[in-house]
């Protein structure tokens, strides 16, 4: 790994008796930053990300990796990188120590392993969250320090993160991580051009003013920040910033590469429990007492994709429908105008991977050939169908828990929808072939115009996004 910076052991050199002398060597007050790295079977990433935030221009002042339930080498690889460490960086010298911690079984799961590190750094300014997976650029640290001391209103910021596709092997798993880039992308930019403000403060790579945390839980009558109440810890958290009077925001020049899923399986299990706490967050009363908030600020955004995914699923699934309908009774007639929806929708595509600041070849031909980003369409719709038929139901699920299993190669539910799409379809199929010409004609003079009109809409709509300035953020 490239980095700005030379890390020695701290048993190598003398240091003072204590942080504050530190300190105190600054003529101007420096901030004090207490990084927490929930970890679970992170063998493969830890040390990255350990080296990571050891390779920053602002190296935060502890780092507490608290490992929980995992039946791997994480606490092994993370205590190579155990003790002091006196670190020369742009910034001049620096010091921190880097602390393991197994807490074992942990029945909280991420949510324990992030109260675990807050009750480790709650008396320093700000709470550096870091996923065992995410692995910051060199200055992510001190971007995202600059804005939060600048403002004392924000509650917390983001960095813009995407995934690294150099390692990605195999075919499934590139086109896999070509979506999950694309949508990753089109998330960032849309939170950037609503004036920066961050829907989500992503556990990915996130700053907290840990007094902020600390009105949460004075607000909420919390014992910790973060609680087992929602399967969005980090979505529930952000709304509640956000209601106790702070900013939640998202830095444009703090980035990090985060884990991407390259299995079907398991792209599948993170999307519904995202997808799934979301819809407990809007819809009221859902899990213990979490009120939910269906007109909160940040939850506008969740609205604006839950209907989108509604409304592609219907325009596909009409069209389909109908074009195999009119096919079958000869009455299809071809129009050009049928062709600008899919050409505006290439076009959007194009100018959502012209944005990623590390776009390559992938990016570009993912968007131009259509026909992958359209399967990915249906692969994320086959996630919404999922959330949605699993929330109303109201069987209850530890969504971690099929998580977990999903990324061990447990679980075929992923494929679920589209057994379901292919038996709805040799139904509807049958049926239409038992009806007479005459009510099939109805419903094709009825069903054309309506998924016209709706197609009209959706892609004036993208239209609208292909327009909109983008004032030079890159994501």
């Amino acid at each position: 790994m490239t980095t700005s910076t030379d890390i020695v052991l701290a048993s190598d050199h003398h240091f003072p008796e204590d942080f504050e002398s530190v300190l105190d060597d600054s003529s101007t007050h420096r901030s004090t930053i207490g990084c927490v790295i929930p970890a679970y079977n992170e063998e493969e990433s830890i040390a990255a990300v350990i080296e990571g935030l050891l390779a920053q221009t602002r190296v935060p002042d502890v780092i507490h990796v608290v490992v929980n339930n995992t039946t791997d080498a994480t606490v092994k690889i993370a205590s190579q990188y155990a003790g002091p460490h006196e670190l020369y960086t742009e910034l001049g010298p620096q010091f921190t120590e880097v602390f393991v911690h197994d807490i074992g079984k942990n029945p909280d799961k991420k949510v324990g392993a992030l109260n675990y590190g807050y009750a480790l750094v709650e008396g320093y300014e700000y709470l550096l969250g870091v996923d065992g997976d995410t692995v910051a650029d060199p200055r992510a640290v001190e971007f995202l320090e600059s804005e939060a001391v600048s403002d004392t209103r924000i509650g917390g910021i983001s960095a813009v993160y995407t995934i690294d596709d150099k390692p990605i092997k195999g075919l499934i798993g590139k086109f896999l991580i070509a979506g999950q880039r694309s949508q990753f992308a089109a998330f960032n930019m849309q939170n950037l051009l609503r004036g920066r403000n961050m829907a989500v403060l992503g556990g990915q790579l996130s700053i907290f003013s840990t007094k902020a945390l600390r009105d949460v839980m004075r607000e909420n009558h919390q014992s910790s920040p973060w609680v087992k109440d929602s399967e969005v810890e980090d979505s529930l958290l952000s709304l509640q910033i956000k209601s106790a009077g702070y900013l939640t925001k998202i830095n444009p020049l703090s980035r990090a590469h985060v884990g991407g899923m390259t299995t079907l399986r398991s792209l599948d299990a993170q999307q519904v429990k995202w997808t799934y706490g979301a819809i407990e967050l809007m819809w009221p009363g859902q899990r213990g007492d979490t009120k939910g908030q269906p007109f909160h600020p940040n939850l506008r955004l969740r609205w604006l994709e839950n209907f989108s995914m509604l409304t592609n699923f219907f325009v596909r699934v009409a069209f389909l429908t109908l074009l195999a309908g009119s096919l079958s009774i000869h009455a299809f007639v071809f129009s050009p105008w049928w062709l600008l929806p899919p050409v505006v929708a290439v076009l959007l595509n194009l100018r959502i991977a012209m944005t990623m600041k590390e776009r390559d070849a992938r990016d570009v031909l993912f968007a131009v050939l259509m026909f992958p980003a359209e399967l990915y369409m249906w692969v994320r719709i086959s996630h919404f169908l999922r959330s949605w038929t699993r929330f109303l139901s109201r069987k209850k699920v530890d969504n971690w828990a099929l998580q977990a299993k999903a990324e061990r190669g447990g679980g075929n539910g992923y494929w679920a929808p589209f057994v379901i799409v292919i038996a709805v379809a040799i139904a509807v199929a049958v049926t239409w072939t038992m009806l007479p010409v005459m009510v099939q004609s109805t419903i094709l003079w009825v069903g054309w115009p309506i998924v016209g009109i709706i197609t009209v809409m959706q892609t004036l709509s993208m239209f609208l996004k292909l327009v909109r300035r983008q004032h030079g953020y890159k994501v």
